[in-house]
């Protein structure tokens, strides 16, 4: 096992069984989904490990669950990508810095995109910024790795079923571990 799935192993067996307030998934449910619907959505191998990692920064977080309860923007995506950064390409971690400016951008072009968000999402949207300005849009665009932060983050919304069946824990992690694997 390599030092980096070793600290990314370790990671998800301390913090991973902590829940997203409301949503019904734990963070390794929400990490597993969401690296099974980039796969399914033939996303490359680097994003898709950006799926499973896209909210690491949570983990590393000391606010705990849910910081958004507490009015708090723990900037994960920032903490996720900074971590990952000297651990991946940058294919894994730019669209994990690039999650939440998407969200910012998908509810600013796209009425019906506010509709289908979380109560944790309409909260930590407010704390991010709220919707990007037109101007901000096109700098938004503008930027390496733009369209597949946008891929993940529409799979970070849809990757919250409580109904669906999570392998073991250990088959996840080793699922995951195969998948960094191939991408170092």
């Amino acid at each position: 096992m390599s030092e980096i799935f070793r600290q990314i192993d370790n990671i998800y067996r301390t913090n991973g069984d902590l829940s997203y307030f409301g949503e019904g998934v734990s963070q390794i449910e929400h990490a597993w989904q969401c690296g099974q619907l980039a796969k399914t959505n033939s996303a490359s191998l680097k994003l898709q490990l950006a799926a499973w990692l896209h909210d690491i920064g949570h983990l590393l977080s000391k606010e705990g669950e849910t910081p958004t309860l507490k009015g708090h923007n723990d900037r994960h995506e920032l903490v996720g990508s900074n971590f990952l950064k000297h651990l991946f390409p940058e294919a894994v971690f730019a669209p994990i810095a690039l999650h939440v400016e998407a969200k910012r951008y998908l509810v600013a072009t796209d009425s019906s995109y506010s509709e289908k968000l979380s109560s944790d999402s309409i909260r930590s949207l407010a704390l991010q910024g709220g919707p990007l300005s037109i101007e901000e849009c096109q700098n938004f665009l503008s930027k390496p790795f733009a369209l597949d932060a946008i891929a993940l983050r529409r799979w970070d919304d849809q990757a919250k079923d409580s109904e669906c069946s999570l392998l073991s824990k250990e088959e996840v992690l080793s699922e995951l571990n195969d998948l960094m694997v191939s991408c170092s």
